[in-house]
């Protein structure tokens, strides 16, 4: 007889991996994220293969509940790996040094803030792509940050907040596309839709990083012109090095797949480096001269492990840094965890019973998007995936939806509000564990400034209570 799985049991592993978690960044700070995070979420997935047993499902069904969950994060997992090369070759060919260089020409101090998020947005507005965006424009943006004196948390929470905007309102974005076809409606009625809550929402993080350049004291600000000329001396500073930039955004507008476009974009990177910064090459590979060893060894080594640029200035040293793909193991290493951890919760049914009294309270247009809501951020929260916490939330209410005569166009943006959004906020969420790694900026420390991410959810919620924008079903 296959008895019911008690509502508090089917929690425990939740709850487990909250208190693990919670003390994993409590002794080991930033650390946690170098294997006692991914050891936590091991544990509370055991946890939860041993409750499905107990309550008589079979071990085959949670395995293979695992093993797809893993198979299906493989392209994300390819995409990091591509991301930690594409850092390294922008970096040697003088890319992102050439985007710093002009950004602090630019930039204004007390604009900062607004400049780094209204630049992030437009990117991610005409790639589609949070990830690229924060690859690429985000990284020289932190380091244009960091000289001007801000602290990273609050730079890459303006980065992350412009990029997500971007992304959500984008026609291009993968999970735009995704909460439209769940939701089962158009995709420019649902992006329409949406601008009713996004929009309120990101004019509020705007005012928000306004008021913040305005009254950071900036008097750790270093003197810029000695920054741009040590960046002068190290690199050949060009114009021509932003056709890099120019042809991924091309290359994503034009709908290219992400894994051949981050591809082509390490490779044109690889090239530029060889073209204008021989002495960058030379100077790394520790040979004595320009040749074709030189190159490979180079080449190679910003794309698979740890690039540290010398100069006169410490602060450049610093910034000028990366990890190639090498970098982005541990990254791997939580998502893999992570796709364990939820798939042991799907295989054993536990999500499905967490659910189940959600949607029976969801009764007033109010409570059930918020339950919907809700429901985003805990799977966010449970299955570490951003598209699962759009895709099964969808499915779960789309017949309470049309039974309160309720738009799918309300469902839709309600996925994106809350679904999209809030994955970057969860560190071992695979957003929040790519971006992390990306900038270098522990989730923690970004996470309390990403406004907009978090004003999202809020918003729909608010609406959704008031009665503002809720749009019925026609008779």
């Amino acid at each position: 007889m296959v008895h019911k799985v008690p509502y508090f049991i089917a929690l425990t592993p939740i709850i487990i991996l909250i208190c693990l978690l919670s003390y994993n960044v409590f002794l080991y700070g930033d650390e946690s994220l170098s294997g006692a995070n991914q050891i936590a979420l091991i544990f509370a997935g055991i946890f939860a293969v041993i409750i499905g047993l107990i309550y008589n499902k079979k071990w085959y069904s949670i395995q293979k509940s695992i093993i797809n969950n893993i198979k299906e994060s493989s392209l994300i997992l390819i995409l990091i790996i591509l991301i930690g090369a594409l850092s390294g070759t922008w970096l040697i060919s003088g890319i992102i040094p050439t985007m710093m260089y002009y950004g602090l020409k630019l930039i204004n101090p007390e604009f900062f803030l607004i400049a780094c998020c209204l630049v992030s947005a437009i990117v991610a507005l005409a790639t589609g792509s949070s990830w690229s965006t924060v690859a690429t424009v985000g990284i020289a943006l932190l380091g244009i940050g960091q000289v001007l004196g801000f602290s990273i948390g609050i730079i890459g929470g303006a980065i992350i907040s412009g990029a997500y905007f971007g992304d959500k309102m984008s026609p291009m974005s993968d999970t735009t596309n995704i909460a439209a076809a769940s939701a089962e409606t158009d995709l420019f009625s649902h992006i329409r839709y949406m601008s009713l809550t996004t929009i309120p929402s990101f004019s509020i993080t705007l005012v928000i990083f306004i008021f913040l350049g305005f009254s950071i004291d900036l008097q750790e600000m270093k003197d810029i012109n000695e920054l741009l000329i040590t960046l002068d001396n190290t690199f050949n500073i060009s114009l021509w090095l932003f056709i890099a930039p120019v042809i991924l955004i091309f290359l994503i507008f034009k709908k290219v797949a992400p894994l051949p476009s981050l591809v082509f974009a390490s490779l044109i990177g690889a090239l530029f480096a060889v073209i204008f910064q021989p002495e960058i090459i030379a100077s790394l590979s520790d040979e004595k001269n320009f040749s074709f060893r030189s190159i490979y060894k180079t080449i190679v080594q910003a794309m698979t492990s740890n690039i540290k640029l010398q100069t006169n200035n410490d602060l450049i040293n610093e910034i000028l840094t990366s990890n190639g793909m090498y970098g982005m193991l541990n990254t791997i290493w939580l998502i893999i965890c992570a796709m364990i951890f939820s798939g042991a919760m799907e295989g054993a049914k536990l999500l499905q019973r967490i659910s189940e009294p959600i949607i029976k309270y969801a009764q007033s247009t109010g409570s059930i998007i918020a339950s919907t809501a809700g429901t985003c951020v805990f799977f966010n929260i449970a299955t570490s995936d951003q598209y699962l916490a759009i895709i099964v939330p969808g499915r779960m209410f789309a017949k309470s939806y049309k039974e309160k005569k309720l738009a799918a166009e309300n469902l839709s943006r309600t996925l994106e509000d809350a679904g999209t959004v809030t994955s970057v906020l969860i560190p071992w969420n695979t957003c929040g564990a790519t971006q992390s790694a990306v900038l270098g900026v522990s989730t923690l420390a970004y996470a309390p400034y990403c406004f907009f991410n978090i004003i999202s959810p809020f918003m729909t919620i608010l609406y959704a209570y008031i009665g503002i924008q809720i749009k019925k079903i026609k008779k």
